[in-house]
């Protein structure tokens, strides 16, 4: 065949020209990408190798808007049915200078090169691959005690300050630094999942609970001489809280951690972090009843006024009362609030839990003595407020904040319905921000200042500096 070619090629050429023309034969003599070493087929077409890649870009990047299925939740769905319309010209855009509503800037802020942006634009018009569950059986592969419960120490071996102790995320290498705020000295850094999002003190202070996105989670024994990791166990693919029991009497004695895939939240032993129930999420959005295959967990606070861990279910809008007092029974209250749940936090008085709606715009509120719902509050566009900050009002009296990734605005919300009920549940005032979005707001009941981030704008020097408001 090879001879046959050559002999095609050469016809008509000027003598001499067959040497030129064999080159072409030796290239298709290399084996050629087969097409089952494909997905995808025109604009979006990709190898396996860039899909893989793809995947895993997208879990460290993006999952946490979009949901592991593409179906949206604080971002948009961008399942094919809605990217493949769009192109590709117009996704490249979109990933590389992001939007006003809160889409990161991801091309011209440096964290994707060129290619990577293409790379994600054709990845987004393919189907989303489905990911494994993950069952109690895999979690009891993972779970290891490194050390015994009766090996631990009986009382503190250190010196350390643990009430002014910070731990910091070291996202892409998988660690926590604890430093010490006193000193403003690192005081040892500890392995962990990747990109921990949550440090959780124990109701006690000797433990610390912190989870990864990849679904693990790590307890830290703070009484040891150096501070180390005591047991750790994986709970799902993907992941965002963590938490423990702080009610009267049980102390310490519970954990749990919420995923994002599978959408589940695991019920642990609080000193070893043995899993004792898994509870699927899986179920009805609140208000239209339609089915929903990825609701995942997304905040979670413990009761100080019962046995309950509360539980905030993204998609579908439903924030659970779950009574830990016998978790071979447990006892849920369903409370029907909004979409889509997101980060929330406790008022100054630690009894009422406000926690953000992102995609409706709103702040639910509620009353963790009486279990019910009591307001829902028009804020700015996607609150984002981690926990939120309390703080005294000079006017309004307390309030709780909240930023927002959708705009520059600050949301200040009245939270004391005994001294001053014209204000309870409503936003007294909205300050503006350096613009482009924020995620966290902070302060300090000692402090006279508020904090707010602005990683969204696109200005970098503006994007790495933090806005600070007088409050007092």
């Amino acid at each position: 065949m090879g001879m046959v070619v050559l002999g095609i090629s050469g016809c008509g050429q000027k003598p001499g020209a067959a040497s030129d023309q064999a080159k072409p034969a030796a290239q298709a003599s290399k084996p050629a990408k087969q097409k089952s070493d494909m997905i995808g087929e025109g604009d979006y077409a990709m190898t396996k190798a860039e899909f893989a890649k793809a995947k895993g870009i997208f879990f460290q990047r993006c999952t946490g808007c979009h949901g592991v299925l593409r179906k949206g939740a604080t971002g948009p769905n961008i399942t094919p049915k809605n990217t493949r319309p769009k192109g590709l010209d117009y996704l490249t855009d979109m990933i590389t200078y992001g939007s006003p509503a809160g889409m990161p800037n991801w091309g011209t802020n440096g964290v994707f090169s060129k290619d990577e942006v293409n790379l994600m634009a054709r990845y987004v018009m393919n189907e989303p691959p489905v990911p494994p569950e993950f069952g109690k059986p895999d979690m009891m592969k993972t779970w290891k005690v490194i050390v015994p419960v009766d090996k631990r120490p009986t009382h503190k071996m250190n010196d350390l300050n643990l009430d002014n102790v910070f731990s910091v995320t070291l996202r892409d290498t998988g660690e926590v630094a604890l430093i010490d705020g006193d000193s403003k000295q690192i005081i040892t850094i500890i392995p962990t999942g990747y990109a921990v999002h949550i440090s959780r003190l124990s109701s006690s202070g000797r433990y610390l609970y912190v989870i990864g996105r990849d679904g693990k989670v790590t307890l830290i024994d703070l009484w040891m001489k150096v501070p180390a990791a005591v047991a750790e166990v994986k709970i799902g693919q993907e992941a965002r809280s963590v938490e423990t029991s702080k009610f009267k009497g049980y102390e310490d004695k519970y954990a749990v951690a919420g995923s994002y895939w599978p959408p589940q939240y695991v019920i642990m032993d609080g000193p070893t972090l043995k899993p004792l129930r898994v509870v699927s999420t899986r179920g009805m959005t609140y208000d239209t009843g339609e089915f929903h295959p990825e609701p995942r967990v997304a905040s979670i606070v413990a009761s100080h006024y019962h046995p309950e861990f509360i539980i905030n279910v993204k998609e579908t809008g439903h924030t659970l009362m779950v009574n830990y007092s016998d978790v071979n029974n447990l006892k849920t209250t369903d409370i029907a609030t909004e979409r889509f749940l997101h980060d929330g936090g406790f008022d100054s008085t630690g009894r009422y839990f406000l926690v953000a709606a992102n995609a409706r715009n709103i702040v639910v509120v509620i009353d963790t003595k009486t279990d019910k719902m009591i307001a829902k509050i028009k804020v700015g566009t996607k609150p984002h407020p981690g926990r939120g900050a309390n703080f005294i009002h000079p006017k309004y009296g307390p309030v709780w904040a909240t930023s927002h990734l959708g705009d520059e605005t600050i949301s200040l919300i009245g939270t004391d319905p005994v001294n001053h009920p014209q204000y309870a549940w409503k936003v007294v005032q909205t300050l503006e921000g350096q613009g482009g979005g924020a995620l966290f707001v902070k302060s300090h009941p000692k402090s006279k200042h508020l904090y707010v981030d602005t990683p969204l704008n696109p200005d970098d020097a503006v994007s790495s500096s933090v806005a600070v408001f007088n409050i007092a």
